[in-house]
């Protein structure tokens, strides 16, 4: 029988969280229960609770330290010019799905009228972030002409979101990482000032 984990005891309540997670991004929030969680990890439910009172505790958690993770993964190319801070943004939604996961706030969206209000405004808050840290960006390769646009800044930022979540969702479906590569390809792409030029020349 498993003992009850210690006050503090960082290392169980990180495995729950690294668990959970990958259950979210595979089959959604809705799709397990903590005795799946508390099978995965051998421990009993009551240690589970010990660290997670209730599920919307867990979930409450997950998001916060999902949005933690994805911004300190961002904040590694902040010396960079625009396109390639695109590129490094394009290449983490990349990352999740070559590993067969979605988005988690991306599988917390498609669930969000079933989330306790806190989770609800987790959510809204890593999107929201999100869309801020696009149109800064944007804003900055629009400035030094390495981007070009049509629009807002802010417009095309949750179209960028849009598209890369939708992407995922696609290429999941044919379990095809490719298809997703050469739609956020294609999309970044379309930013770089040649691009807008073409665009131009032809509607006129």
């Amino acid at each position: 029988m498993t003992s009850r984990p210690q006050r503090g005891d960082r290392s169980t309540r990180s495995h729950i969280l690294d668990v959970a997670e990958h259950m979210v991004q595979s089959r959604g929030f809705n799709g397990f229960s903590y005795a799946d969680v508390a099978a995965a990890l051998a421990i009993s439910k009551p240690a589970l609770h010990y660290h997670f009172p209730s599920k919307a505790e867990l979930g409450l958690a997950l998001v916060q330290r999902y949005e933690q993770r994805f911004f300190e993964a961002l904040s590694t190319v902040a010396d960079r010019g625009a396109p390639a801070r695109l590129e490094h943004y394009a290449s983490l939604y990349a990352g999740v799905l070559r590993e067969q996961r979605m988005c988690l706030c991306g599988m917390l969206a498609a669930e969000y009228r079933t989330l306790s209000e806190p989770m609800q405004q987790s959510v809204v808050h890593f999107f929201e972030r999100n869309e801020a840290w696009l149109s800064e960006v944007l804003t900055l390769g629009q400035r030094e002409q390495t981007l070009a646009f049509t629009g807002s800044a802010h417009e095309k930022a949750r179209m960028i979101i849009s598209c890369l979540e939708g992407a995922m969702l696609v290429a999941r479906l044919y379990g095809d990482l490719g298809m997703f590569q050469t739609t956020a390809a294609s999309l970044l792409a379309g930013l770089a000032p040649a691009a807008a030029d073409e665009t131009a020349d032809t509607a006129g």
